[in-house]
Order: C-alpha cells, then sequence, then structure tokens
C-alpha cells in the first residue's frame, strides 16, 4: 500500500505542509502549474533552506511582491475578508481538477464551521480574516494539488505539537492553540510544547490534515521511498519543519531482529485485495451491525467500522469492507442495499499474508478444529472458538483447561 506519513512535531502549516510535500514530486512542474493558475497577484518560488544540518524547502508565496507573514494571523490586508462564497468562486474559477476544487472547497467548509461554532453564528455569516487572504488560498490549493499528484492509498500523521502561550489574530490575542484550530484538531492526538512560545499549528494546516487524514498514530513500518522537509519562516531552537515519507506499508512483522532481511522484502508481495470505504452518519447502530453481517455472509472478507466527526461535527462512522477482484461488484451491490450510501470509496491493495489451513486435533474432551497459519519464518495456531465453548459446555470445564489440552 502506497502509504504518506507525516510528522508534526513542529506542528503543521499551509505553507510549510506544501513544501514538504513538494520535495516527493516534480517541483517544476507543480511551480509551473500554480504560477499559472490565475491567483491575483501570486508567484511562487522555492528557496532551499538548511537548519540544523538538515537540508529542505521553504515555499514563497509572493502576492504583488510581498511574501506571506510569517505569523499568519498578522494580516493588514483590507481584502482579506472574505466569504465562504467569495473564496468557492475564486476556486471554482482556478484552472484545477474537479477532485482539487472539491478538495480546497472541503477543507474551506470546515474551516467555515469551526469559524461558525466558535462566534456562534452561521457559516453564512462567517467573514475569512487571516485564512481568506490569497496567501492562504494559495497554501490550501497547492497542497490539493500535491495530494493529487501523489494519489497515495493512505494518509497518517503523527500526534500534533500546537506549540504554547499566545497568538495575535484579527479578533485580538488568543491562546494558543487558536480556538478555530483546536475545533479542527477535535478527535486528533495533539500537544503542548512549554519550549516554544508561539504558534506551531494554523487553522489551515489543521484543516488540511483533517480533511487527508485516513490514521492517527506512530510511524508504520514501510519501505520508505522519498523523504520532503519543508520549512517554516519562524526560528526556533530546533527546525522549524514537517516531514513526510512516502513509501510502501509493511507487515509489521516482515523483517525481524538478526533475520536475513532479504527474505522478507516489501517487493515480496503475493496477494491482491480492494478496499471499499464510505462515510456514513445517518444509520442506527442495529442497521449497521445487519449490514455487516450481510457483507460478510455475502461474500466480503472482512468488515469494520470506525468512529469518524463529519460534516457539522456530527459524529458518524467509516464503514470499510475488504473483498477479492471476483467479488468487487456484487459487493459494491450490497453496499449500496444494505447501508444509506451514496458514495463509495475504492482502492486496490498489495497484502501479505501467511499460508493457512484448518485441521482437527484430537483431546480427551473431543475433537477441536485448529486453524494453522505459517510463513515468513511464523508459525500460529489458534483454536476455533465455537469448537472450545461447546466442548466446555459439555464437559463442564473452562476454555482454558481445553487451550492448554490443545
Amino acid at each position: 500500500m502506497n502509504s504518506l506519513y507525516i510528522e508534526c512535531k513542529m506542528g503543521v502549516a499551509g505553507d510549510m505542509l506544501m513544501a514538504a510535500l513538494l520535495e516527493l514530486t516534480d517541483k517544476d512542474t507543480f511551480l509551473t502549474k500554480m504560477n499559472s493558475l490565475g491567483l491575483p497577484g501570486v508567484t511562487l518560488s522555492l528557496e532551499n533552506v538548511k537548519k540544523n544540518g538538515i537540508t529542505g524547502t521553504h515555499v514563497k508565496v509572493l502576492v504583488d511582491g510581498r511574501e506571506e507573514s510569517e505569523n499568519m494571523h498578522d494580516c493588514e490586508d483590507g481584502n482579506a475578508s472574505r466569504t465562504l462564497a467569495d473564496v468557492k468562486s475564486i476556486i471554482n474559477n482556478l484552472d484545477i481538477s474537479d477532485i482539487v476544487k472539491s478538495d480546497a472547497i472541503s477543507v474551506y467548509n470546515a474551516l467555515a464551521e469551526a469559524e461558525s461554532e466558535v462566534h456562534g453564528t452561521t457559516v453564512s455569516n462567517i467573514h475569512f480574516h487571516e485564512v481568506g487572504t490569497i496567501d492562504a488560498i494559495t497554501d490550501i490549493v497547492g497542497v490539493c494539488i500535491l495530494m493529487e499528484m501523489l494519489s497515495v492509498d493512505k494518509v497518517i500523521i503523527s500526534s500534533i505539537n500546537v506549540g504554547s502561550g499566545e497568538v495575535k489574530t484579527s479578533h485580538g490575542i488568543l491562546p494558543v492553540p487558536a480556538p478555530a484550530t483546536a475545533l479542527l484538531l477535535r478527535g486528533i492526538p495533539m500537544y503542548t510544547d512549554e519550549g516554544i512560545n508561539g504558534e506551531l499549528c494554523t487553522p489551515t494546516g489543521a484543516a488540511l490534515i483533517r480533511h487527508f487524514t485516513d490514521e492517527v498514530g506512530d510511524m508504520p513500518v514501510m519501505a520508505t521511498q522519498k523523504i520532503g522537509y519543508g520549512f517554516g519562516s519562524k526560528e526556533f531552537d530546533r527546525p522549524n519543519c514537517v516531514r513526510v515519507f512516502l513509501g510502501e506499508e509493511c507487515p509489521s512483522d516482515a523483517v525481524e531482529a538478526g533475520s536475513d532481511s532479504s527474505k522478507y522484502s516489501c517487493d515480496n508481495l503475493n496477494d491482491t485485495v480492494v478496499e471499499l470505504r464510505c462515510n456514513i452518519d445517518d444509520m442506527t447502530p442495529e442497521d449497521i451491525g445487519y449490514a455487516q453481517d450481510k457483507l460478510l455472509k455475502e461474500g466480503a472478507n472482512d468488515v469494520f467500522t470506525t468512529p469518524i466527526y463529519m460534516k457539522k461535527n456530527r459524529p458518524g462512522i467509516l464503514l470499510t469492507v475488504i473483498c477479492n477482484e471476483e467479488t468487487l461488484e456484487r459487493t459494491v451491490k450490497n453496499i449500496f442495499k444494505y447501508t444509506t450510501t451514496i458514495g463509495i470509496r475504492k482502492s486496490t491493495c498489495d497484502r501479505y499474508i501467511l499460508d493457512r489451513k484448518e485441521v482437527t486435533r484430537r483431546t480427551k474432551y473431543g475433537d477441536v478444529r485448529v486453524k494453522e497459519s505459517s510463513g515468513y519464518g511464523i508459525v500460529r495456531t489458534k483454536p476455533e472458538y465455537e469448537d472450545i465453548v461447546r466442548l466446555a459446555e459439555e464437559n463442564d470445564v473452562s476454555p482454558m483447561v481445553l487451550r492448554e489440552e490443545i
């Protein structure tokens, strides 16, 4: 699986994320694209940066020859106050794909919903100040274009360092993280760093992370192909950068300490499955459980749900269904049949699997089916739970005794 891991130990801002992603792809193609979009007065240029021995990229967004402020809240531009409709109009008139337009507008919808909750008003009454500037729009559109260019299967992020202290905004002095940022990061692990006085995670960065992230956690076991460093303009006692890793995820047991790693190369794939996903916020738990049972009975390899937050911060679930290519069409029809979703996302995944077989073990209490898995230097056995329970009831012994016998 082609995965992107985003390390946010120094927070995340739109320009820093754009610079980091840019190191993973063709820089000239991206710059040509961005500078021909027609964003009013915008010119992008790149600067090579070296901090603490680390080399990376800083993206300079010039608007009428002036670089964006290192503190995105410090905005004197009288034209910066834009409504959501104003921003959508700008985005829809750009020469970008429908996917990029949809992603960028979804990011701004999330920003508008967070701002409306903070200020106790409706989305239609929200006026963007700092995040409505042309340079902020450039950062968001630029990240969305790069994500389309990279076309990864999954995005994983680390917990986010938000910094500490206070930040100056058009609404006055606010605590870090700023209220809208805190709302956008709801449900995502974040932490303050008293060693850094300042804002590390901006509202733009938080909205982009919320939109594109599939998982949050430690870096997975992966064969890294490219690494990118995107630097901001603020100076701290450590490199102020977002670091990204692009590569193929490997099974956690693919390489064992002291073993011959060539035996467990991530190129040694031996199975392919299809992963189907959809977001649902209008089904009861009982109906979701029924849909899971039906999908499994009708050919899906696995079905599971993940709690998520959807539009207007509504709690919902991410339904994930794994199936084989030969059962794909039937599984898609069944998802539409048994759920309320109106759209399904599809990913084809390479998979590492162990060889599996089922054997019968004879015990003094009766026969038990046992699943055996082997490969990659691993051998595992697991007795069938239903057999264990049946024999435990018949012989008046605990399941632990039966497992020990097996």
